[in-house]
C-alpha cells in the first residue's frame, strides 16, 4: 500500500481527550478515497456506498503528521472497493484499518451505472501519448 496523502493534526482536530477526533479523521478517509476512485474510475460521479468496521488502533495527537494509505481491492460492474490505513508518518504506528470502502459510479440520472474498469490503473498510465 502507498501512502500519498499526509495530513497535520491540527488543535481544531482533537476531541476532548486532547487526541486526534475519529470524525475529523474519517472524513480525510471519505474526501481520500472520493479522489482515488474518480482518478481509477475516470468519473467525477463517484459516491461512498459503505464502509466496513472501522478499527481505531491507536491515537494522533496535536502535532503529530499522518497518512492515509489507500489501494483498490475489487472492481465490480459499478463499483470499486478499496481497503485503508492510516499510520503515524514518523513512527509508522498504525492508527486506524478499514478492510473495505465500496464506492459506486452514477450516470448521469443519479443510479448505478457501468464504469467499465478492472484494475488498478496509475497516473503515469493515464495521461500516455
Amino acid at each position: 500500500m502507498n501512502f500519498h496523502t499526509r495530513k497535520w493534526v491540527k488543535p481544531e482536530d482533537l476531541n476532548p481527550n486532547g487526541t486526534l477526533f475519529g470524525g475529523s479523521l474519517l472524513k480525510w478517509i471519505d474526501e481520500e478515497a472520493a479522489i482515488y476512485a474518480i482518478i481509477q474510475l475516470g468519473s467525477q460521479r463517484v459516491v461512498t456506498k459503505m464502509m466496513s468496521e472501522i478499527n481505531f488502533v491507536s491515537s494522533a495527537r496535536q502535532s503529530d503528521i499522518i497518512e492515509l494509505g489507500i489501494t483498490a481491492t475489487e472492481f465490480g460492474r459499478t463499483s470499486m472497493t478499496m481497503r485503508c490505513e492510516v499510520r503515524n508518518k514518523i513512527t509508522r504506528k498504525s492508527i486506524l484499518t478499514i478492510d473495505r470502502m465500496v464506492f459506486v459510479n452514477l450516470g448521469e440520472d443519479g443510479k448505478p451505472a457501468p464504469h467499465g474498469k478492472t484494475e488498478i490503473t496509475y497516473i503515469r498510465d493515464q495521461f500516455k501519448d
